[in-house]
């Protein structure tokens, strides 16, 4: 009995959330509180972030605390702002996802949650003008001045593609729409809004006025800082996603195809000002990955203890 007690306990530490679940009704008499652990555990380590602040109360109030901060609002008027109030949380947990992924060679998810990363690293970059990482209930009147080609569907001079231009024509709304067209706009479109929004301020090629709301004197670093968010979602790195399960395709890419990904990867983005941090030997199992994301953010990111944390409090009402 005991040492099936020490397979899960070896269980927690490698953060097999879905196993120890599964196993500890059949070691433990009364397992109803680990079960519940690991099914919170479980819905972080799968980024199911609908469902990270689902009611716990088996879990630590600090843990859930801490996993609310990583959710998106389910309505628009939802009280706290999760991760449209700050996504470094977010990302801290994304890094931990990234790093735990690799190291227990669980390829597939870890390239799903790079991609997911691609997708919003933008508003990382927006986050300290904004004051809020992109909450569609306070994007700056300054998107909708005159002369502004934000959110205008059919704009020939716009460089928004249509999908973008519909995506900015919602996010401008959307916040006065029930809850279900929220969160259907938040499932389909809010990663499209973020790329909009890095092409305003580094790439556009016929500018409008929806950016003259940003000082000018913070705009140049805005936009090193875009064009690097940009750059990233289209390295070989998160490209591999389309030659794995959760792509397009069937292979699933070998540790080393990961590695060989992200030093091509990183002598792109050594074009930029920006981008160059990703060359940082920062200890991470892809070095420089939170360096870059640090320098996209103006801001210090590490990956989170929050799955770690999950497991210690696993461990210990395993010995209990």
């Amino acid at each position: 009995m005991e040492s099936a007690r020490d397979l899960l306990v070896s269980l927690a530490r490698r953060h097999a959330f879905a196993d120890l679940g599964a196993l500890a009704v059949d070691v433990v008499e009364d397992a109803g509180d680990i079960e519940a652990v690991c099914e919170f555990g479980q819905r972080l380590l799968s980024l199911d972030a609908e469902d990270f602040a689902a009611e716990a109360r088996a879990v630590p109030s600090d843990l859930r605390r801490r996993a609310r901060a990583c959710t998106m609002p389910q309505t628009p008027r939802e009280q706290p702002r999760g991760a449209l109030e700050s996504l470094r949380p977010a990302y801290g947990l994304l890094l931990e996802v990234i790093a735990v992924r690799w190291h227990r060679r669980e390829l597939s998810p870890m390239v799903a949650a790079i991609h997911i990363a691609s997708e919003y690293l933008p508003l990382l970059a927006f986050e300290p003008l904004l004051g809020n990482a992109g909450d569609p209930a306070r994007w700056p009147r300054g998107l909708s001045a005159p002369g502004s080609r934000f959110g205008v569907i059919g704009e020939r001079e716009c460089d928004h593609t249509k999908s973008e231009q519909s995506a900015t024509n919602r996010t401008l709304r959307v916040a006065g729409e029930p809850a279900e067209g929220w969160r259907a706009y938040f499932d389909r479109q809010h990663s499209q809004v973020a790329g909009a929004l890095a092409t305003c301020v580094a790439t556009c090629r016929t500018p409008c006025t929806a950016m003259d709301w940003v000082e000018p004197e913070r705009r140049e670093d805005l936009g090193v800082r875009a064009r690097a968010a940009l750059a990233f979602a289209d390295t070989p790195l998160v490209r591999l996603r389309h030659a794995a399960p959760v792509g397009h395709g069937f292979g699933v890419p070998s540790p080393e195809e990961v590695l060989d990904a992200w030093q091509r990867s990183r002598a792109i983005l050594g074009k930029n000002a920006v981008g160059e941090e990703a060359a940082r030997d920062d200890g991470f199992p892809l070095p420089g990955l939170p360096s870059l994301f640090s320098a996209v953010a103006a801001a210090p990111l590490a990956p989170s203890t929050l799955l770690t944390d999950i497991s210690t409090y696993l461990v210990k009402l395993l010995r209990a």
